[in-house]
């Protein structure tokens, strides 16, 4: 396993800073990012690359190793601290907005946790919950469309204002335990876990409210999240990655895993694998069923509320492993008659001007760790 890092060495260590870890199939990806007067600056970064086929699939499942790992890439580095903020995989988190009555706190906590019993499959006493009442925006920060003349002020309604949104995620105490292990077993104090989904948030949208798809394409599945206004109201995980493309590869032109991953890597490889403009067709079939998918998450979005107009997508960010396949923003553009960007989450985190070519070319693998490592400075 390949283990890569850069050390700044620029800063002094009386600024706040925090490590953002994401553990996936994939490897382990570390950011420190300290807080300089209300901005992320970069400190450190470092990561690791794991082929497809190694087992065991999650590095959770075997704590020392996992642990060895982040120690190894902490030492290699050299981070200034060891307080880190760990993500839950979307795949693991249950997440939903719910309607509750208005009330008192006691009353709305009842709502939620009858709500919550309804809607998770498990005995909430085997579930770690959180919920955060979602405040809608004033008209005031509501986005007019070109042309569109200003509203007058809606009549009051007394039935609209005795409810209210709640955001409710969870997750399993045994996951959360395999995490608390793991972190205390590499030397690091975990002083949070959050999910990936506010984690790309963070790091991709930051204060944009408008209604934003987010694809993160990880090594073995891809993560869907649908945000407005800072809230995601659509997570959707699919069992599809960067190693379905090796796979594909591998399969059609009957060479090993770390060959086709080797060739997946190399952009101007896979452009070439089939003459032609546009995405290769190994490709373009491998991805049909993400598109088929995408566009079902934006149709389940732009209805979610009968009887509201329907709500539309502004722009789809693509970010994770699989994103840097060539020709893919183009593909989805056209698939889904809509702009399409490669995520940058480095757009919000200051760093010396040298470092750009180098944390653009691997800023996909590391959405989910800058916006964790963000978590107290944003």
């Amino acid at each position: 396993m390949a283990v890569f890092s850069q050390c700044m060495g620029l800063f002094g260590p009386k600024s706040k800073s925090y490590l953002g870890v994401d553990i996936g199939v994939g490897g382990a990806k570390l950011v420190e990012l300290k807080n300089e007067k209300g901005r992320a600056r970069l400190v450190t970064y470092g990561f690791t690359e794991r082929m497809p086929d190694v087992q065991p699939a999650s590095l959770l499942d075997s704590p020392k190793e996992c642990a060895d790992l982040l120690r190894l890439i902490t030492k290699k580095a050299r981070t200034t601290t060891m307080q880190a903020v760990g993500s839950l995989p979307i795949a693991s988190v249950f997440s939903s907005v719910i309607t509750v009555p208005k009330g008192t706190d006691k009353e709305i906590k009842e709502s939620i946790q009858w709500q919550a019993r309804k809607l998770i499959p498990v005995p909430l006493e085997e579930m770690v919950l959180d919920s955060k009442v979602l405040t809608p925006p004033s008209d005031k920060d509501k986005a007019k469309l070109p042309g569109e003349k200003e509203k007058p002020p809606a009549p009051k309604d007394d039935k609209a204002v005795k409810t209210i949104q709640v955001l409710i995620t969870g997750a399993s105490k045994a996951m959360v335990q395999k995490y608390v292990t793991v972190f205390k077993m590499a030397g690091l104090e975990l002083v949070s876990l959050e999910t990936e989904t506010f984690a790309l948030i963070r790091s991709l949208v930051g204060k944009d409210r408008s209604a934003t798809l987010i694809v993160d394409m990880g090594a073995a599945r891809t993560n869907i999240v649908i945000v407005e206004n800072g809230v995601p109201f659509v997570n959707r995980s699919l069992d599809m990655g960067g190693s379905t493309f090796t796979k594909a590869i591998s399969r059609q032109l009957s060479m090993d895993l770390k060959g086709a991953e080797e060739m997946k890597c190399d952009i101007k490889s896979v452009s070439t694998l089939y003459p032609g403009e546009g995405l290769p067709k190994i490709f373009e079939t491998t991805v049909a069923p993400l598109v088929t998918e995408l566009q079902y998450s934006i149709n389940l979005y732009g209805s979610r509320i009968e009887g509201q107009p329907e709500k539309k997508i502004e722009k789809i960010i693509l970010t994770g492993g699989a994103s840097a396949l060539p020709s893919l923003v183009d593909h989805f553009s056209r698939q889904l008659s809509m702009k399409v960007y490669v995520g940058d989450p480095w757009a919000r985190v200051v760093y010396p001007e040298g470092l750009r070519s180098v944390l653009d070319e691997i800023g996909y693998r590391f959405s989910i760790a800058v916006g964790l490592a963000m978590r107290d400075i944003e």
